[in-house]
């Protein structure tokens, strides 16, 4: 392994221009949340319509997961990466160019399938090019890079908004896009020959990843606790502040701003956290079982305060979140380099599926429970207690079988 490290300037190089990528696709994903009230006015949207085309881009993320992880091993990142972009590329022109919601959702569908590669594409490669040590880091603020890309949602897209409309602002990110497909191209090493030869069984390797005990005992902490972040970041915090406290949009998209730069800040720190847990011997499962208690805290908090919800109680619940992050690589890890892009693309599989069926069920209930006479405030009070549940069963699913593989080992 030692021959595929890249020298030190080489893999900032490299981690910067994947790291653009990633934001990209987190504005593009984070967006919804922003431009929630414009959609809604302008095509009459319901909260569950709403939580529709928000999850569409997650459901074309989630549909090309296991796909990714085969050919992200068999051919590389770069490869894969610069296939997919142009697909997002051209999705992103196709949305800005839409006039009704069903071209709204498809081209969306699209963009989630065109971006879907732009996370588990560099952590395949750090998987090969960085030093054990180093990964975890580089994991860490790759996130960092996706929580800028959240924070650009918020406040300079709803400056931008009134200045040249969201459709001319889905035409600049299509051009940041063609400039990272040039990036790629220049910048991102090619795949070792050698790397791509190494037998695996292909698609039936999947088997191997999707009866391991310890991935099994993650998917329901993946689904909904880690899933159901991204549903709360990228959608309903900005319909919450806005339906329930009252807030402005330009009041919501600052309040935004200052909640997804709370989780910047996070990952950054975070960053320099983990090799130190690394070295100290602590282990991942140990700090997901200590800390994500502290997010269902959060949810509570929300509850609670309902219609004096701001950024501030949403940031409380994505920085107490930071723990079920842990939950990929720790995926990855587990498992050999020659199958390590379909472990993680199968667990973001597991994500986005969440993601997408929390974002949407979400809506569903508030709707529900409105149809039955709820004010808006309860609908939301109780849709957000139903998701807190599934999160602390999960979380107990988790805490009684991560360490069945260690049993299975000594059987």
């Amino acid at each position: 392994m030692s021959n595929t490290l890249l020298t030190k300037n080489k893999a900032i190089f490299v981690f910067l221009v994947f790291a653009l990528g990633y934001f990209i696709s987190t504005l593009i994903r984070a967006s919804t949340a922003t431009l929630s009230p414009v959609f809604s006015q302008e095509l009459g949207l319901k909260a569950a319509d709403l939580g529709l085309l928000a999850g569409g881009y997650f459901l074309g993320f989630a549909a090309m997961q296991l796909p990714n992880g085969y050919f992200l091993d068999k051919y590389g990142p770069k490869k894969i990466i610069l296939f997919f972009l142009i697909i997002a590329f051209l999705s992103t022109i196709a949305f800005s160019n839409s006039e009704n919601f069903f071209s709204l959702l498809i081209s969306r569908i699209l963009i989630g399938v065109g971006v879907s590669v732009c996370l588990m594409a560099p952590l395949t490669g750090y998987r090969k090019w960085l030093p054990f040590d180093k990964q975890q880091r580089a994991n860490a603020w790759m996130l960092m890079a996706g929580a800028l890309g959240m924070l650009a949602s918020t406040v300079p897209i709803q400056l931008l908004l009134p200045e040249i409309g969201w459709r001319n602002i889905f035409l600049l990110l299509s051009g940041l896009i063609f400039i990272t497909i040039i990036l790629i191209v220049l910048i991102i090493p090619s795949w070792d020959k050698t790397d791509t030869q190494i037998k695996d069984d292909g698609f039936s390797s999947y088997k191997v990843i999707w009866k391991h005990p310890y991935f099994l005992s993650l998917v329901p902490l993946g689904f909904f606790n880690y899933g159901g972040l991204q549903a709360i970041q990228t959608l309903w915090a900005g319909p919450w502040m806005t339906n329930v406290s009252g807030f402005t949009a330009t009041q919501a998209a600052l309040n935004l701003f200052w909640l997804n730069l709370s989780m910047l800040v996070t990952f950054f720190i975070w960053g320099f956290i983990n090799p130190y847990f690394y070295k100290k011997g602590i282990s991942t499962d140990k700090i997901i079982i200590y800390g994500v208690p502290f997010s269902f805290l959060a949810l509570g908090f929300i509850i609670y305060s309902g219609e004096n919800v701001s950024g501030f109680h949403f940031a409380l619940f994505l920085i107490s979140s930071v723990f079920v992050s842990l939950a990929q690589p720790a995926v990855g890890m587990i498992f050999s380099n020659t199958i390590a892009g379909k472990a993680l693309s199968s667990y973001n599989l597991i994500l986005f599926l969440g993601t997408f069926s929390v974002q949407w069920a979400i809506g569903i209930f508030i709707d529900l429970f409105k149809s039955f006479g709820y004010t808006t405030l309860i609908a939301y009070q109780l849709a957000l207690s139903i998701f807190t549940i599934c999160c602390i069963l999960s979380y107990l699913y988790f805490f009684f079988h991560h360490k069945d593989h260690l049993q299975q080992k000594k059987n």
